[in-house]
C-alpha cells in the first residue's frame, strides 16, 4: 500500500532536485540525488498502515504509536465476572441468533423508536474496549456473543448485554491479519438451542456451550474443504438449518452436524468469495444461496446438491436479497453493481432470467434492504436509493459507509457509519433526509449493528456500546 502513495511522492522529489540541483557540478547533482531519494524514502519510516477505508482510502498512523489492540493487552483484564445464578431476560422471544437478524436481512418489525434526538437522544448503558474484528453480535436474553482477537488468540466472548461486563471467553491459538482489514475474525455467531457456533479467519469452526463457553466441539474447514486461507481471510458467518450449521469456505459450502460436528455434505465449487448462506424459499422449494466467484449458486438444504445457478463473475461479499414476488437481488461487489433476476421452477427446470443490472448502486461489502420497492444501500460510501422495478436512482445523499438496518413500522433507517456515527434516515423515494445524528463509537467501524428490543449494541475493532432507545407511543 505504501508504493502506491510512495511513487508519486518521489516523483515529485526528482522535479524538486532536477530543479533546485540543475546548476550544479555532476558530482554534486549525485549526491544530491541520493540525499533526495532516501528523504522520500525516509518518510515513510515515519507511518504504519491501519489498512483501508470502505471507499479504499488508505488510513495511516504515526508508527510509534501503540495499536488499540496493543492498548487493551497491557490494561486490567477483568474477565470472567460471576454470571447470575438465573438469568435476566428483556422480553420473552427477544433475541437476535446471528448475522443480520432473525431473517438475515436487517430488517427488524413492531418497534418504534423516538427520532427527535435533540429531545431524547440514545442512553448510552455502558462502553468497554474491544480486541479487533469484523464481528457483529448474536444475542439471546441477556447475554450477547461476539469474536475478537486478543494477540495471537482469536476469542470467542460472550457478555452481559445491560452492563456490557465479559461472562466467559473461549480461546484459539491461531491469528489472521490482512492489510485492508487488519486483524482478527471477519464473521458473526449463531446462536441456536443454547449452542453458539462461530467460524474463525483461519476456518476453525466451534460449536459451544452458550452458559459457560465449553467446546463442544470443533473442525476445521480449511482441512475438510481442501481450500486455501483466502486472502481476506474466511468471513462466512454460520446458518443453522435442519439440524446443520452451514458455513461457506470461500466459495464452497460445507454443512455440518449440529451436534457430533461430522461432516454432511459438501457444496458446489464457487470458486472465491466472502459471502455466507442464505436461506430462502422460491417456488415453494427451500434452498441456500451462496454469492461466490462465479455468480449465485442455489443448493438444496438436504444434501447440498444443485439446483441452479446464475453465473456473474466477481468477488462477492454482501447477501443476496429476496423480493417479495420472489425475485432476488444480487452484487457483484464495488465494480459490476446490482442486478434484479427472476427465477421460477418450469417444466423443463429452473429458468433463471435478468430484469436490470444498475451500476448507480455498487455495494461492496455493506447489505442492502428492501422496503416498499425499493432498495437502499451504499454506493461506495454514499447511501442510495434505486427504484426496485427498473434499477433507476432515485436519490443518493449522506457519506456514511458502515452498515445499516431497517426499521418497518416507522420507514426509517438506522444507520451505523464507518466514522462509528449513528444516524436516522428516512426510507422514502422521494428524497434523501436525515432525522437525526449522533455519535456513537471512535474508530473505522464495518461491524452490523444489532438492536433487541429497544437496546441497540455497536463495535468496531477498538471499542464496542450500549445504548437505550427511547420507544415511541405512536
Amino acid at each position: 500500500m505504501f508504493f502506491v502513495y510512495a511513487i508519486p511522492v518521489l516523483s515529485l522529489a526528482f522535479v524538486i532536485w532536477a530543479v533546485a540541483s540543475r546548476h550544479q557540478d555532476v558530482g554534486a547533482r549525485r549526491v544530491t540525488m541520493v540525499a533526495t531519494i532516501l528523504l522520500a524514502c525516509s518518510v515513510w519510516i515515519l507511518f504504519r498502515s491501519e489498512g483501508i477505508t470502505g471507499d479504499a482510502r488508505a488510513d495511516f498512523t504515526w508508527r510509534w504509536s501503540q495499536t488499540h489492540e496493543e492498548r487493551l493487552l497491557t490494561q486490567t483484564d477483568d474477565e470472567m465476572m460471576v454470571r447470575s445464578t438465573v438469568p435476566e431476560t428483556i422480553g420473552r422471544g427477544v433475541s437476535w441468533p446471528g448475522f443480520r437478524g432473525p431473517g438475515r436481512d436487517a430488517v427488524i418489525h413492531g418497534i418504534r423508536i423516538e427520532t427527535d434526538w435533540s429531545v431524547s437522544p440514545p442512553d448510552e448503558l455502558w462502553r468497554r474496549p474491544i480486541g479487533p474484528g469484523c464481528s457483529s453480535f448474536a444475542v439471546q436474553d441477556n447475554y450477547l456473543y461476539t469474536q475478537e482477537q486478543r494477540g495471537d488468540d482469536e476469542i470467542v466472548a460472550c457478555y452481559n448485554l445491560k452492563t456490557g461486563e465479559p461472562v466467559w471467553r473461549h480461546a484459539d491459538a491461531t491469528r489472521f491479519w490482512d492489510s485492508h482489514a487488519g486483524a482478527g475474525p471477519r464473521g458473526t455467531p449463531a446462536f441456536y438451542d443454547g449452542h453458539v457456533y462461530t467460524l474463525g479467519a483461519t476456518g476453525i469452526l466451534n460449536a459451544l456451550n452458550a452458559q459457560d463457553g465449553t467446546l463442544i466441539w470443533s473442525r476445521s474447514t480449511a482441512s475438510d474443504s481442501e481450500v486455501e486461507l483466502p486472502g481476506w481471510g474466511f468471513t462466512s458467518s454460520p446458518l443453522v438449518v435442519d439440524e446443520m450449521v452451514i458455513v461457506a469456505v470461500a466459495g464452497t459450502l460445507l454443512a455440518y452436524d449440529l451436534n457430533s460436528g461430522n461432516l454432511r455434505w459438501t457444496g458446489p465449487d464457487g470458486g472465491g468469495g466472502y459471502s455466507s448462506p442464505h436461506l430462502l424459499t422460491s417456488d415453494g422449494i427451500r434452498q441456500i444461496l451462496l454469492m461466490s466467484e462465479v455468480g449465485v449458486t442455489s443448493v438444496s438444504p438436504a444434501d447440498g446438491s444443485l439446483i441452479w445457478m446464475h453465473s456473474w463473475q466477481e468477488e462477492r461479499i454482501v447477501q443476496p436479497a429476496l423480493i417479495r414476488n420472489g425475485d432476488l437481488l444480487i452484487s457483484a461487489g464495488g465494480l459490476k453493481g446490482l442486478r434484479r433476476i427472476t427465477v421460477k421452477q418450469g417444466s423443463d427446470g429452473w429458468d433463471i432470467q435478468e430484469r436490470w443490472t444498475s451500476s448507480q448502486l455498487k455495494p461492496n461489502f455493506n447489505d442492502i434492504v428492501i422496503h416498499n420497492g425499493h432498495v437502499f444501500g451504499f454506493n461506495g460510501p454514499i447511501l442510495t436509493c434505486l427504484d426496485i422495478e427498473n434499477g433507476k436512482r432515485k436519490w443518493r445523499g449522506g457519506r456514511y459507509g458502515g452498515q445499516l438496518i431497517l426499521l418497518t413500522d416507522q420507514d426509517i433507517l438506522l444507520v451505523l457509519s464507518e466514522k462509528g456515527e449513528l444516524a436516522l434516515v428516512n426510507a422514502a423515494p422521494d428524497q434523501f433526509t436525515e432525522i437525526a445524528l449522533f455519535p456513537a463509537i471512535q474508530g473505522k467501524t464495518w461491524n452490523h449493528p444489532v438492536l433487541v428490543g429497544n437496546i441497540l449494541v455497536v463495535r468496531n475493532s477498538e471499542e464496542m456500546a450500549a445504548f437505550r432507545l427511547s420507544l415511541s407511543g405512536g
